[in-house]
């Protein structure tokens, strides 16, 4: 019996009965061609359907298995990166063991291109990709659940309550540790959500909640057998940086954020096909533990997301506008910060995206940046 079926990713034989029944979606087929081209699609809703099916039955011909669905979903990544990104960089693979399974924790600020940055990066080494953590809430309509099944996400599902709940989370700790036996690599955000201050912080509670299967062994011994890698990605610019910045500035005048259908998606989407400039993956060392407090654990994963994150011109900039105006946040002017030159191209770009920011969200747009400056130096500092 397969226990994990409701949550795992689909296997080689289930990917093409499930490409063949998307491509007949007719929820699919509008929302891929409302994507492409929304002006011809509410005028010829049936012919950009349909155009939007032929269009993909070839493009998924050969897909078979998952290595054949990896493989597209490279071709797309190529012509993202090309398209986003001025630069794409990576540090420390040497550091992995080719023939050990690893559970990356990452800093979340994408909710789909962070593990896209992860899985590209272990791809074009000649690794395998990883296995991605995706949350229920994401997952609102039939059809983006396969289509986050087909590339090898499994399912979080944080919906459930009492006794569901912690049986739904004893049975991802199992399936994390299944896959990690089976020599898959997973990939899991250090938190619940995007950091959209721009503050990166892994949660006790995600560590507590990945030994729940082993949770009568000590957490240290439990968490040891799951290999954890802390990665850290910085984008020079954050695709969604002023949707962030509206919500928070929602959250900080009314008290909370209302989310419609949409706004997932509209991130999703802002995030693959907005501007990026330079990205960098940093994968660190896998953890060792000296407690099983999990706070502490917590944050010695912290300490190397934040040594491995890579301040760009962009986040000092943030720094010296929130500085020049008296707007840090209280006891982080005394912290020892060492500014760069600035490259004038750099500041110009900055700038001009800066003036299109709405006056009221100026502040939580440039803490957005700055904060990976206040973290690091903070880190510094306890050093």
């Amino acid at each position: 019996m397969d226990k994990f079926k409701a949550i795992r990713p689909y296997h080689d034989d289930e990917i093409r009965p499930v490409l063949d029944r998307l491509i007949t979606d007719p929820e699919f087929l509008s929302s891929i061609a409302s994507f492409y081209a929304p002006r011809l699609s509410r005028l010829f809703p049936g012919l950009m359907r349909l155009l939007a099916k032929n269009k993909l039955k070839g493009q998924v011909a050969s897909v078979h298995d998952v290595a054949s669905m990896q493989d597209v979903i490279a071709g797309y990544m190529y012509k993202m990166i090309e398209d986003t990104t001025t630069s794409l960089t990576h540090s420390g693979l040497e550091n992995l063991d080719s023939q050990r399974s690893y559970l990356f924790i990452s800093n979340h600020r994408d909710i789909t291109m962070d593990p896209a940055f992860v899985n590209y990066m272990l791809y074009h080494a000649g690794n395998q990709t990883v296995q991605i953590a995706t949350g229920d809430n994401l997952l609102k309509k039939p059809f983006v659940s396969d289509l986050m099944r087909l590339n090898k996400s499994f399912i979080v599902r944080r919906s459930l309550k009492g006794r569901e709940l912690l049986q739904g989370l004893t049975l991802l700790s199992e399936y994390m540790q299944h896959c990690i036996e089976q020599h898959s690599h997973v990939w899991i955000a250090q938190r619940e959500g995007r950091a959209k201050n721009g503050i990166d912080k892994t949660e006790a509670a995600l560590l507590k909640m990945l030994a729940m299967y082993q949770r009568k062994k000590p957490l240290s011994e439990s968490l040891g057998k799951l290999h954890i890698v802390p990665v850290s990605i910085s984008y020079e610019y954050d695709a969604c940086d002023v949707l962030k910045a509206e919500e928070l500035y929602q959250i900080e005048t009314t008290g909370a954020f209302t989310k419609t259908e949409k706004s997932d998606i509209e991130s999703i989407v802002a995030g693959m096909i907005g501007y990026k400039g330079a990205v960098h993956v940093a994968f660190g060392t896998e953890v060792q533990y000296e407690s099983d407090d999990p706070d502490v654990i917590a944050a010695s994963i912290d300490k190397q997301i934040l040594a491995n994150y890579k301040l760009r011109d962009s986040n000092f900039i943030a720094w010296e506008i929130l500085k020049n105006e008296g707007l840090l946040p209280e006891g982080v002017a005394e912290l020892d910060i060492a500014t760069p030159e600035i490259a004038d191209q750099s500041r110009e770009m900055f700038m001009n995206r800066f003036k299109q920011v709405d006056s009221r969200l100026h502040r939580h747009y440039l803490l957005s940046y700055a904060n990976p400056v206040i973290s690091y130096y903070r880190i510094q500092s306890l050093a």
